[in-house]
């Protein structure tokens, strides 16, 4: 017996981005370029540090987490790929455990994309709080409330 939590998240998934289903075949070639700008964006991320953290070089606690998630310490990608991976092995979980019910309908199918792009915002809010409030980027106090929001914002 699941429940029908999918249809509260109706209303919210309208504000989520989506990508349509293209009107063509897309060439390989077009896919492969597609892949490189968006490995290209990526890797520029990688690169461009945080506004107002405290650089520390103390050893990172999270060395071998940030291997394996795609993830790079004091950067716009610090959490990485984590937030997506998280929220869809959990989504999952839920659906297959059958906690939440979801149809085999199309409808179905996108309300449970929506929830799961919705449920890794949630977590990427979260732990963006999380790493600020232990202090990974310097003590919370010495940054200040401004600083510190606009760590988590980023």
């Amino acid at each position: 017996m699941g429940f029908k939590i999918l249809e509260y998240m109706q209303p919210f998934c309208s504000f989520l981005p989506e990508v349509s289903k293209p009107e063509r075949k897309i060439q390989f070639r077009e896919k492969v370029l597609w892949t490189a700008i968006t490995l290209f964006i990526f890797l520029v991320c990688c690169q461009i540090p945080l506004f107002g953290i405290m650089s520390s070089e103390s050893a990172d606690p999270f060395y071998w987490m940030r291997v394996i998630m795609a993830s790079n310490r004091g950067t716009l990608m610090e959490l990485g790929i984590t937030p997506i991976v998280t929220s869809g092995l959990i989504m999952q979980l839920l659906a297959g455990t059958k906690i939440i019910e979801v149809g085999d309908s199309v409808k179905d199918r996108a309300l449970f994309n929506g929830a799961q792009k919705l449920f890794g915002m949630l977590i990427t809010v979260c732990q963006a709080i999380v790493y600020v409030v232990t202090g990974m980027y310097g003590e919370p106090s010495d940054l200040g409330m401004g600083i510190c929001l606009l760590i988590i914002i980023q």
